[in-house]
């Protein structure tokens, strides 16, 4: 079984930038990439909002550009998922689809991943017309006709965002009613820029290079209608990958984890950065904050073992 200083999990801006704070404090550092290396980023085209690039610059560019910068300085890629932790064990024992390995202190910074719609070719207009962050995104749809699909807080707020930058803003919602707070309701619902198509579902894509039109179905009759669009954002929510340290590490219900102590969680040596913990900004340059102050609290807490 190998044996790691510390181990990251995650290769998104959290975890690259823990990786290379941890690096140039001459730790020993392996990076689980997981099955999605480069993180959420990977799949957005241009970003515009990251300290540094005026011109802007290619999401995949970009966390290359970190993944570079952290190897520079020492870390280690593996490209395997963790599965599970020991937490009883000192050393700690990570165990991924490749294997097992023992490590002083871990660094989680796994994510968060975006609940699709499971339709036929999505994956394939994500970044093209299909978002699923309008603080991310919506700058590219100025003065342009978007549809934000959901009913929860989540679609309130990116519809209400949105609705500043767009000509137009069409909310779609499978049910009657929302089932976001009165307040974030009457907020979109007041906005004469915001309409509502309720009780439907999108049901198709298309487009060549982007997308370009989806097919709407209404949930109760059958009735299919087709849209012309310039975007569509996505906002049924996200799912925090914690699954493997669930039952192990304090988190909400949701499985967002809890920090205990600055970024260490209730186990000693533990310690968490990015959207694996943040439920509210979901942001690239807070996520690499995250990863900055967990490497930083993890350095001092290796010293005093």
């Amino acid at each position: 079984m190998e044996k790691h200083k510390v181990i990251i999990i995650g290769s998104g801006p959290a975890g690259y930038t823990a990786a290379l704070y941890a690096g140039r404090a001459s730790l020993d550092v392996t990076v689980l990439a997981g099955p999605q290396p480069g993180g959420q980023l990977t799949t957005t085209s241009v970003v515009e909002n990251f300290p540094g690039f005026p011109d802007g610059i290619n999401g995949p560019d970009l966390m290359i550009n970190m993944q570079k910068q952290a190897e520079k300085f020492g870390a280690k890629l593996l490209y395997e998922n963790a599965v599970d932790i020991d937490i009883e064990k000192r050393p700690f024992v990570v165990t991924t689809d490749s294997g097992k390995h023992e490590v002083d202190a871990i660094i989680i910074a796994s994510g968060a991943s975006a609940k699709y719609l499971g339709l036929p070719d999505e994956q394939k207009y994500v970044g093209r017309g299909y978002h699923t962050c309008a603080t991310c995104d919506g700058f590219f749809y100025r003065g342009k006709n978007v549809v934000v699909v959901g009913g929860g807080d989540s679609a309130m707020e990116e519809s209400h965002y949105l609705a500043k930058l767009a000509n137009s803003v069409t909310i779609i919602h499978r049910r009657g009613e929302f089932r976001a707070s009165k307040i974030m309701q009457k907020r979109v619902l007041e906005d004469p820029k915001i309409k509502v198509i309720w009780n439907s579902a999108v049901t198709k894509f298309s487009g060549d290079k982007r997308l370009e039109k989806i097919e709407i179905q209404d949930v109760n009759t059958g009735e299919k209608q087709e849209m012309t669009i310039d975007g569509l954002f996505v906002a049924i929510g996200y799912n925090p990958n914690s699954g493997f340290v669930k039952g192990k590490l304090d988190m909400n219900e949701a499985g967002y984890l809890h920090a205990k102590e600055k970024t260490m969680s209730h186990i000693p040596g533990i310690f968490i950065a990015g959207d694996i913990e943040d439920y509210i900004y979901r942001q690239a340059v807070t996520a690499a904050a995250d990863g900055c102050k967990a490497a930083m609290d993890c350095e001092k807490w290796l010293a005093t073992q």
